[in-house]
């Protein structure tokens, strides 16, 4: 018989759930310990360890010689990134990336919606009890339609893809940007149905070199892409600059991927024309943050992710890798630390 696969979950797993993992294979020896660090686990128990599936508790590498595998559970990993663990050429890392991409896709569109609709100007008048009259009600509640509207989306991962197919039927403008603009294709993993694998839904795609002639064009930009030595602070005040005055701007990213300070002046000075932001530099976002206050900001606390399907959508990903590692198939997401996504 075949070696035992042992595999740790470092987080709490439904007993259906586990049962089905045990299930993929008479091979598979399941150990599920919820800890909040490495510490918590055993020596014996690390040195025992083929699959990792973690939420973030990585051991050093000298602790988990037969550790061939790490699931995280989410698809973001600048804040670990430099952990040795990726350094390992033993270890594999692979990410969720595809598989809470949906519901971040309609936290983009409620966006679009909201701020292209003005929503937070209605929102304002109901509460202040304010009917405008005549033309002012016409001219303050002009509409964006989105039939006519230019959408950039940079970063055409699995989100930005997408998002690209919810607005299909709106017939926008899609105006795409990735690193490698020769490999339109997502070989990532992509559930039926979902994004734009073969790379169809865009107008047109754009190097990164090009952004400024993106943002140009845009009347909504979408930020998608990971945060990386590269795209820190890609958004400052050149790319501010750069954009329409009716232009709007969306952040489910990471934070750090726009200059706070440059964005704030652009807004205060409406050179653009609002933001819809989920992502900040500093989480909890400081109540003493101007943002707070601004009419033409939706604030929300990097919610976008969250869905009552996100634990069956993670682990059917999950699922979907292990019955590749048991096979010896290449891994869906497979991290590359130079690249650091």
């Amino acid at each position: 018989m075949k070696n035992k696969i042992k595999i740790l979950a470092t987080f709490k797993i439904d007993e259906d759930d586990q049962a089905k993992i045990r299930d993929m294979s008479d091979r598979i020896q399941l150990e599920v310990v919820p800890v909040s660090s490495a510490d918590e686990i055993s020596k014996e128990q690390w040195q025992a360890v083929n699959v990792l599936l973690t939420q973030g508790v990585l051991p050093e590498p000298d602790a988990v010689p037969n550790l061939k595998w790490v699931q995280l559970r989410y698809v973001g990993i600048d804040s670990i990134v430099d952990h040795p663990i990726f350094d390992s050429h033993e270890v594999v890392v692979t990410t969720m990336s595809g598989a809470i991409t949906r519901q971040i896709a309609e936290y983009v569109m409620m966006a679009i919606l909201a701020m292209g609709k003005n929503l937070p100007k209605i929102i304002s008048n109901q509460h202040e009890k304010q009917w405008p009259q005549g033309k002012e009600r016409l001219s303050e509640f002009l509409p964006v339609d989105i039939r006519n509207s230019t959408v950039g989306i940079i970063g055409y991962g699995s989100i930005g893809r997408q998002v690209a197919r919810l607005l299909q039927p709106f017939q926008a403008k899609i105006l795409a940007s990735k690193k490698d603009v020769f490999n339109p294709e997502d070989d990532g993993y992509s559930p039926e149905g979902v994004g734009d694998p073969h790379g169809n839904f865009f107008t047109r795609l754009y190097p990164v070199e090009a952004l400024n002639s993106l943002l140009a064009e845009s009347d909504f930009v979408v930020l998608a892409l990971p945060l990386t030595d590269s795209t820190f602070n890609l958004i400052n005040a050149e790319a501010l600059e750069a954009m329409k005055p009716t232009a709007y701007l969306i952040n489910v990213g990471r934070g750090e991927l726009v200059d706070e300070g440059a964005l704030i002046k652009a807004l205060q000075e409406k050179q653009i024309a609002g933001a819809v932001l989920d992502v900040f530099e500093d989480e909890p976002l400081p109540e003493d943050n101007p943002l707070w206050e601004m009419e033409n900001v939706i604030v929300s606390p990097h919610i976008s992710w969250f869905s009552r399907y996100f634990k069956s959508d993670t682990f059917s990903l999950f699922m979907e890798n292990l019955n590749r590692f048991l096979s010896n198939d290449p891994l869906y997401n497979r991290v590359d630390p130079k690249k650091k996504y």
